[in-house]
């Protein structure tokens, strides 16, 4: 199989454009059709849907365009690490970190430490997609390591436990603060919240601990940024519920802000390092989960 038909395939669906990708690609259109078509042959089903206002992949070309991606991304791995061998540890390394998590603290640190040990190693650090959607990323080869919430059992995943995080109420209102370290749920209900979303763990758990207690809690808004959380603390508008490390994070940026424990009940979120169980890892990648777990552990201690 010639790897350059799964470029082409991959550049078309991303384009939606055959036109559009001859052009960017420099291969005269015909030549490109011819080598769609041969990719149609071979797997005997029809790949794409051609229409007036472009080209989408059918259900057999959304399974090769998973995999494509994914053997595209191991050959460029391949070369450079071929290209690096005998030399220092060296590649891109792609590491998420769940929102709202462990990785508000450990983000500088850890491009701190890999730059000093291993300066050949780039890191891409992403804080944008969720739990879930990081787990499906390592998954597919997109990701190489995560620290993310843990979603439980998955079997193509492997997951490493770092800690159990109590989740805690942080709010910069005096009265509420002054001389406590524990704070009920109900109090804490009492007072103007802003949430994570209903898709993130820790929105999960808050919202299952109601129910259990037969209450309800509508936050006046919802998010899973620490700046924006910690903006709407410090102007008084809200409080929040976040696992302590989060809380510490916000607590950095707003120094008058503090963090009470909730209990009656008390609620709690598990955070583990997630890689994938069926892809190989690259040298550079392994060393960068060894650091994340060191890490992690140190600051959840």
């Amino acid at each position: 199989m010639d790897i350059r038909r799964f470029n082409a395939f991959v550049k078309i669906v991303d384009i939606g454009s055959i036109t559009r990708a001859s052009a960017i690609l420099h291969i005269a259109q015909p030549a490109l059709s011819q080598q769609i078509a041969a990719l149609e042959t071979h797997f005997g089903k029809p790949l794409l849907l051609r229409s007036k206002r472009g080209v989408v992949p059918t259900e057999a070309g959304k399974v090769l365009y998973r995999h494509c991606q994914l053997i595209l991304r191991q050959l460029d791995q391949t070369e450079l690490e071929i290209a690096s061998a005998s030399e220092e540890i060296s590649g891109v390394v792609c590491v998420g970190l769940a929102p709202l998590g462990l990785g508000s603290l450990l983000a500088a640190q850890l491009i701190h430490t890999i730059h000093q040990e291993y300066p050949g190693i780039v890191l891409y650090i992403n804080e944008n997609v969720g739990g879930g959607a990081m787990s499906e990323l390592v998954m597919t080869g997109k990701m190489d390591v995560a620290l993310l919430f843990d979603p439980g059992n998955m079997p193509s995943l492997k997951f490493k436990r770092i800690c159990t995080e109590e989740l805690h109420f942080v709010t910069a209102d005096k009265a509420l603060i002054e001389g406590a370290s524990e704070i009920k749920l109900s109090d804490a209900l009492a007072t103007p919240l802003m949430l994570p979303s209903k898709i993130h763990t820790i929105r999960q758990v808050i919202d299952t601990t109601l129910a259990r207690a037969g209450l309800n809690k509508r936050p006046i808004a919802e998010t899973e940024s620490i700046s924006v959380l910690s903006n709407a603390i410090g102007e008084g508008l809200c409080a929040t519920i976040l696992p302590q490390s989060a809380a510490r994070a916000v607590q950095r940026r707003i120094p008058e802000a503090q963090s009470l424990r909730i209990h009656k009940p008390n609620m709690t979120v598990n955070m583990s390092v997630c890689v994938s169980a069926q892809l190989p890892q690259s040298e550079a990648a392994s060393v960068v989960q060894d650091r994340l777990v060191e890490l992690a552990k140190e600051l959840s201690a």
